[in-house]
């Protein structure tokens, strides 16, 4: 494999790099994928500590169809980063075994560094050499990088927040601005056609791109996903690209040697997530009903294109929107770069609307505090790695789809049990609570005096005799989820997700679905593991098919970004059966 290391002046991994937008209106026509297509592949350094693996994001030109309407030119390319063993075959149709992963929502291809060096490895004591693919959705082109590209560069937060922040440019280039509603409507309408169908193509073109024979695919491709990249698995398998029942080799099933579901499931049908409600029998199967006829499916189509068509990009005004998604990479940068530096984010931060009710909801002990703005929680005197571990830790962060286990807040710094959003009792009884609030208790600080530091103890450095936590339930090291946020080229936080993917996803019976999807099921034919958080979303496996994984202790990130070493002393489950997988299919059967 040759690696080309002229890059487009416009594009950069996945992220715009030029100040002037440039619009295309044309491209190729949308049906199945080219077995041909330019591609540019750039090895990326990390500062992990493991050396055995190497690391590049590769990008192909996949034109997108003239009817999805004018787009920034960069977004004609579709993006992932691959992984692969250094002493390995440097062509990917050569490898053992290929593992490709969609991300879930407002999540990048960086969220799967650590998984996937850890499997390789550990493939690796195995004999075999496996690659891992992390795929990058086609609407993160419009993100702009350069901030922390420089920043990590120059091992400096400040060199990305003046960028971001105070308008600093960086090789003559200004930031422009994260979206705003009004954006979202004038700007980025075609995100409106890059829904389930365009999603799935991308990955087609890629998968029969880098590894061209398709009888290779269908024997050393793994797929699989985390969070709603499973059921976008799901989607895949069930696909046929060309619609034609009577030529099967384009169909999706054919692609994959088997699937894996990181806490989630492979399957097309999203009323799985009701398993963490434990109905009865006689409920589960009213609520958990085949896909909804064509008429209605069509209906719903239209006006799912309505929303689509007014939200384009998911962008809220608080909490989630892309000014908040890159804040995440920035304070994990900060970390990343300067971890026991004292309060470099929250001075650096702008006090605007979206920034600070963020900061309230996500921090805030009690709604007094959350309404008020009193105590302000923009007085915490903490350490960058404080920092992002109150913002991203199970007992911390309110949400369950953005906690992982990464320690506790060191002793000397007090805390108090939160009552926002919830009291812990109160928030356990709510169905999914789990899938919703995570399983451990909750806890801010309390003593916000500009005096008082907070540091953070390691998700290894927790006493047994800690009434807060327990060894057990801490999985991933704060800097290892430092440097996974902040140093890929391709992130691990997405800020442009497109909510036709996921009015698509509900939607099997549109009209898109049922000229594709024409194999319902067709995941229960092959090898599957599924691993299911203890503090995750709660889902099994569909059918009972295959192998099902309990991790108790793991929250929904941490069967991304998990030590390979853990407090219990075993091995970390989730990479140990990938790898056991890739060397074997047949094992998870």
């Amino acid at each position: 494999m040759r690696i080309r290391s002229r890059l487009l002046t416009t594009v950069t991994g996945a992220v715009l790099v030029a100040p002037v937008i440039t619009l295309v209106g044309q491209g190729a026509p949308a049906s199945a994928a080219p077995s041909s297509l330019e591609r540019v592949e750039r090895v990326y350094q990390s500062s992990s500590p493991i050396t055995s693996v190497v690391s590049s994001v590769v990008r192909h030109r996949v034109p997108l169809a003239k009817s999805v309407g004018p787009h920034p030119a960069q977004c004609d390319w579709v993006s992932y980063l691959r992984f692969r063993a250094a002493d390995g075959p440097e062509k990917s149709a050569n490898a053992d075994r290929i593992l490709v992963a969609q991300p879930g929502i407002l999540e990048g291809a960086g969220a799967f560094e650590s998984i996937a060096k850890n499997t390789i490895v550990k493939a690796a004591k195995q004999g075999k050499h496996i690659e891992f693919w992390a795929l990058d959705r086609r609407s993160n082109c419009l993100e702009d990088h350069t901030g922390l590209e420089a920043g990590n560069a120059k091992k400096s937060f400040d060199v990305a927040a003046d960028y971001y922040f105070k308008g600093k440019p960086l090789g003559g280039k200004k930031f422009t601005g994260f979206t705003n509603n009004i954006d979202n409507v004038t700007k980025y309408p075609w995100l409106k056609n890059i829904g389930v169908k365009q999603t799935l193509e991308d990955q087609y073109a890629i998968m029969k791109a880098d590894i061209p024979d398709q009888q290779g695919r269908k024997q050393k491709v793994l797929c699989g996903g985390h969070s709603l990249g499973g059921f976008i698995t799901g989607y895949f398998s069930e696909w046929d690209f060309d619609g034609n029942r009577a030529t099967t080799d384009d169909a999706g099933f054919n692609q994959c040697a088997g699937y894996f579901a990181l806490d989630t499931a492979v399957t097309s049908d999203m009323t799985i997530m009701t398993d963490a409600l434990n109905l009865p029998s006689g409920v589960r199967s009213m609520v958990q009903m085949p896909a909804i006829p064509r008429e209605l499916g069509q209906a719903l189509d239209l006006m799912y294109g309505l929303y689509d068509t007014v939200l384009p990009v998911l962008a809220l005004p608080t909490l989630i929107n892309p000014e908040t998604m890159n804040l995440l990479a920035l304070a994990a940068l900060a970390a990343n770069t300067d971890p026991h530096g004292v309060n470099r984010v929250l001075e650096a931060l702008p006090r605007n609307l979206n920034i600070v009710s963020t900061l309230r909801i996500l921090l805030s002990k009690d709604y007094g505090t959350a309404i008020t703005g009193q105590p302000d929680i923009l007085r915490i005197r903490a350490t960058n790695e404080a920092t992002l571990g109150a913002i991203m830790d199970d007992n911390s962060m309110p949400f369950g789809i953005l906690q992982a286990s990464i320690g506790m807040v060191a002793p000397g710094g007090p805390v108090q049990a939160k009552s926002f959003p919830f009291p812990d009792a109160v928030a356990a009884a709510f169905p999914m609570s789990h899938a919703i609030w995570g399983d451990n208790k909750k806890f801010a600080p309390s003593r916000l005096d500009g005096r008082t530091l907070y540091r953070w103890s390691d998700y290894d450095e927790i006493s047994p005799t800690d009434t807060r936590t327990s060894p057990w339930q801490e999985i991933t090291a704060i800097g290892e989820l430092a440097r996974n946020m902040s140093e890929p080229p391709l992130d691990f936080t997405e800020w442009y997700f497109p909510t036709a993917l996921m009015t698509g996803l509900t939607n099997r019976s549109s009209p898109d679905g049922f000229r594709h999807r024409l194999y319902p099921g067709a995941a229960l034919g092959s090898p599957m593991v599924t691993f299911q958080a203890g503090g995750g979303i709660g889902v099994d496996a569909p059918d009972g098919h295959g192998r099902l994984v309990k991790l108790p202790g793991y929250n929904h990130l941490d069967v991304l970004t998990a030590a390979a070493k853990q407090n219990n002393g075993k091995p970390e489950r989730v990479s140990e059966n990938l790898a056991a997988m890739a060397v074997d299919p047949r094992s998870m059967s």
